[in-house]
């Protein structure tokens, strides 16, 4: 059965130039891109997708860092679409991800961690209807 995902390339990988080959290990996983777009996060979608954090004290910095500059947001389709894309991302902190994986590769710290994606089916939902909502 078919499952979508959504991620986001954050400004870190959008500036070190690392769009093609984080989409194309998306792709060799079997993983097809239904929608991409490079754009800039609004304020507002920044506070909707990070809401649980609002009053803690990374809060502001997420979210000055994930306006500050252009992101690739993608939906991506297949079977087990997120587990997939989280097993090709890595650990969320890259001193833990393990080399291979896009945040093993290209991430330097916790901060910049070069990419978001979803953690349930149910978030990359509510994820989609915040940064494809037109």
């Amino acid at each position: 059965m078919s499952q979508q995902t959504y991620v986001m390339l954050k400004p870190d990988a959008v500036a070190n130039r690392h769009i093609g080959e984080i989409v194309a290990r998306f792709e060799r996983a079997g993983l097809m891109i239904k929608r991409m777009e490079l754009t800039n996060v609004t304020s507002e979608q920044a506070a909707a997708n990070y809401a649980e954090h609002q009053g803690k004290p990374f809060y502001d910095g997420l979210i000055s860092y994930i306006t500050s500059g252009p992101v690739v947001k993608m939906i991506l389709e297949g079977p087990d679409a997120v587990a997939i894309a989280r097993k090709l991302m890595g650990a969320t902190n890259p001193r833990d991800a393990a080399p291979g994986t896009i945040r093993g590769d290209f991430g330097l710290v916790m901060d910049a961690n070069v990419i978001h994606g979803s953690d349930s089916p149910e978030s990359a939902q509510r994820e989609i209807a915040i940064f494809f909502s037109e």
